[in-house]
């Protein structure tokens, strides 16, 4: 009996694309700072439901893989800002793009379930 594949493969555009956003929380860290540098506990208020730990081993992540530029200041309180780089910025535009289609298909699908 043949496995199923649990998606693209890594080496392919869209693995590597998808292995960068995935999670529960990734998308929506990198739609929160997409505006904007954020501090951290700036950040944590905007997410609700993410707990310290885990935002700040996401951000890590996405810092590692290019996605995330880390800023610390010189400056007492120390302050560190969390922003998009530029592939972090391309992957936003990438990831928005799909949200509208999921928003525009997902309308379609409850609109045909109501008329059944």
């Amino acid at each position: 009996m043949k496995q199923q594949d649990a998606g693209p493969p890594a080496e392919c555009g869209l693995g590597r694309a998808l292995a960068m956003i995935r999670g529960k929380w990734k998308p929506t860290i990198i739609w929160e700072v997409h505006e904007k540098p954020l501090r951290f506990r700036e950040l944590a208020r905007r997410i609700p439901g993410i707990t310290e730990k885990v935002l700040f081993e996401q951000l890590r992540e996405l810092e590692a893989d290019g996605i995330i530029h880390r800023q610390v200041f010189d400056e007492l309180p120390a302050r560190v800002e969390y922003s998009l780089t530029e592939a972090g910025a391309a992957l936003n535009e990438a990831v928005h793009s799909l949200a509208e289609w999921g928003a525009a298909h997902g309308a379609v699908r409850s609109c045909r379930s109501l008329s059944a």
